[in-house]
């Protein structure tokens, strides 16, 4: 097996607090009224702690897909969420896993630094794919700044 990591480190003008809550405590919620591509999210064992499988129904292209996330580890005193994706779409045939790490520190200007770090787990010696990777990453991204517009448009959400 192989393992290949992907660091990245961008800034956000929502405080860690604010953030973190929208991304790990309620994106169960708040994902599908954000994102009109999210039909559901629900809890397929676990509580939300570590251990818990959560599985994401998606609708792309007028098809359902869906991605089985496993919870790896929450700290919600210093802002980190860790989450593999273990089944579904976005996990490619040659990977076992991918492995997601997330860290939000607080900024000078009030809002958030957010690090990054994928893990892909690949089975044998697979190679990756580099463009899978790329859209796996706009993706995210895109996903990632539907959540920071939502809250800068809402900012009763606590």
């Amino acid at each position: 097996m192989g393992v290949f990591t992907f660091e990245n480190e961008s800034t956000s003008p929502v405080a860690p607090a604010r953030l973190y809550k929208a991304l790990a405590l309620d994106a169960d919620n708040l994902i599908p009224k954000i994102n009109d591509s999210i039909k559901n999210v629900e809890n397929v064992a676990g509580n939300g702690e570590p251990g818990t499988i959560k599985k994401i129904t998606f609708v792309e292209g007028g098809k359902e897909f869906y991605v089985k996330h496993q919870i790896d580890g929450v700290d919600k005193d210093n802002f980190e969420y860790n989450y593999s994706i273990v089944e579904g779409l976005p996990l490619p045939d040659s990977c076992e896993k991918i492995s997601i790490e997330t860290k939000l520190v607080a900024a000078s200007n009030g809002g958030s630094i957010v690090k990054l770090i994928v893990k892909y787990f690949t089975k044998g010696d697979a190679q990756l794919n580099e463009e899978g990777v790329k859209i796996g990453k706009e993706k995210s991204e895109g996903f990632f700044k539907s959540v920071e517009a939502y809250l800068l448009a809402n900012p009763s959400y606590n």
